[in-house]
Parts: structure tokens; C-alpha cells; sequence
């Protein structure tokens, strides 16, 4: 098994229903942001909407990074009663979604 301990991306890219509105996006999104100082194994949260070029997305348009300590951290962060109450606001709003946690690499190039 891979070690647990070491920094964790959490990354989740999501495509909104259609007729959510901005203004309820905006909404969503301050309140994901707002778990950083709820649960204590998220370090930062960044998010952002799509700006490809390249017309890959597959209809996602919005992509949320969230940073752990540790695998555990993120096991400590998807079972916390404020992450529940949050994703049963957050994910019937969304059309698709995908989840993906891992462990960076970092490359040097010198």
C-alpha cells in the first residue's frame, strides 16, 4: 500500500445542471471555501472555471482543489458532519462530477 502520510490534492471538476443559476453557483462555491477553517486536515482550497482552448472539457466547468497532509487527512475531511451537510447541498446541483485524490510529483528541471 502506498504511504498515507505526505501532501494529498483532492480535486473535484464538475459540471453544474443547467439551470442553476450563477448567483446559486456563487453560493456553492463560498460555501466549499468555507470548510478550510471547519475542518482542520484542509489546508487550501483554489478553484476555477474553465478557460480551454482546446474544447476537451466534456462539458465540465468548474474545477476545485482542496490540499491534505495526508490521505487520512482527506478520510477526516469526507466524513466530517460539515463536508456531509455541504456535498447533500452541493452535489444535486451537479450535472457530472469527478473525483480525484492524489500525491503530487514534483519535477526539477535543472
Amino acid at each position: 500500500m502506498e504511504e498515507s502520510r505526505g501532501l494529498v490534492k483532492h480535486i473535484l471538476i464538475a459540471k453544474f445542471k443547467d439551470e442553476i443559476p450563477p448567483q446559486k453557483i456563487e453560493e456553492l462555491i463560498h460555501g466549499y471555501a468555507s470548510l478550510v477553517p471547519l475542518i482542520q486536515p484542509m489546508k487550501s482550497f483554489h478553484w476555477g472555471n474553465d478557460v480551454s482552448i482546446e474544447n476537451l472539457q466534456e462539458g465540465f466547468t468548474h474545477v476545485f482543489e482542496s490540499t491534505f497532509e495526508s490521505l487520512e487527512g482527506v478520510a477526516e475531511y469526507v466524513a466530517h458532519p460539515s463536508h456531509v451537510e455541504f456535498a447533500n447541498a452541493f452535489l444535486p446541483s451537479l450535472e457530472k462530477v469527478i473525483v480525484i485524490d492524489y500525491k503530487p510529483t514534483t519535477v526539477n528541471l535543472s
